[in-house]
């Protein structure tokens, strides 16, 4: 692990007697990517508007580069750039204006090849003297990124930045991140998209209820499906119980599907043990899913 910028310690928010989230821990790193999921109301948004002081805080500590938040917001602060739901924008204004103005009310000090730079990084060389009413929402998401990145942040923080974006949108949104991130800028990033989230993050931590409920590495997602082969064959319940005969581990899927625990050279015993009963239409090596995990550890909550 790299430097913490972000600690959060023992974060809870109450409304009334109503606790919203309880006892929040967990660090974000330099250079990575840390998903914050959750079922819809889970606190997700709670935690993060709580970390940037939109909402005060109950309880607890938030920390960015060992400094707290509380102590020295003006200073803390100015290491997060964010963005909370949509950008805003003088819509009547260029978008190289809109960033200009953001400079000048930055408390870092801003040069024009800075910005220059942040406005190459989102690929809105093209664009930025337009008025940014005439910009697309993908436009619009990435010149957000650019007024959030334009102070050299430590820490990027991102609530549901790819609503409403097409593919292509929700591609280049990641292209950009991980370029981000590659520099060492750690990004906190909440999302109900998990397919988004499972190609751009190294850790990912599950709220429930408003509590934290489990934190793993996407890498960990990925190794846990080694071992296990999905297999295409004409009657189920007859191939679980060859293999069941040799003690292998089969469990039915759906639709003539079934998972079973093997080793790659298992593969040539288990299709002599089945080609004799059943036809085989195709075996294939089972691919981790962080849907699959959400799923396995909220016992099917939805976003």
């Amino acid at each position: 692990m790299g430097k913490t910028v972000l600690q959060i310690k023992n974060l809870s928010k109450r409304v009334g007697k109503k606790t919203i989230v309880q006892n929040i821990n967990f660090d974000v790193y330099e250079g990575e990517v840390f998903g914050l999921l959750g079922p819809n109301g889970a606190g997700k948004t709670t935690i993060i508007r709580s970390i940037v002081s939109l909402i005060s805080r109950s309880s607890g500590t938030v920390l960015i580069n060992g400094m707290d938040v509380s102590i020295d917001f003006k200073k803390t602060i100015a290491e997060v750039g964010a963005i909370i739901e949509n950008p805003e924008f003088y819509m009547y204004m260029s978008g190289l204006e809109n960033l200009k103005q953001f400079a000048r009310m930055s408390r870092k000090d801003i040069s024009n090849e800075t910005i220059q730079e942040i406005v190459d990084k989102v690929k809105l060389t093209n664009a930025i003297n337009q008025k940014v009413k005439t910009y697309s929402l993908g436009m619009r998401q990435r010149l957000g990124l650019a007024q959030a990145l334009i102070h050299k942040p430590s820490i990027l923080i991102l609530d549901e930045p790819t609503n409403g974006l097409d593919p292509q949108g929700m591609a280049e949104f990641r292209d950009i991140i991980r370029e981000v991130s590659s520099q060492g800028t750690a990004v906190l990033i909440s999302s109900h998209l998990l397919g988004e989230i499972q190609q751009i993050t190294d850790r990912f931590a599950i709220i429930e209820k408003g509590q934290l409920t489990h934190i793993e590495t996407m890498s960990d997602v990925m190794e846990d499906s080694h071992g296990k082969y999905v297999l295409k064959v004409s009657d189920v319940k007859k191939a679980i119980e060859l293999l069941g005969s040799k003690e292998f581990i089969a469990i039915e899927l759906d639709d003539n599907y079934l998972e079973v625990a093997i080793n790659e050279p298992q593969i040539p015993e288990i299709i002599r043990l089945l080609i004799e009963s059943v036809d085989i239409y195709s075996i294939v090596a089972k691919t981790g899913s962080l849907e699959d995990r959400f799923l396995e550890l909220t016992e099917g909550g939805a976003l």
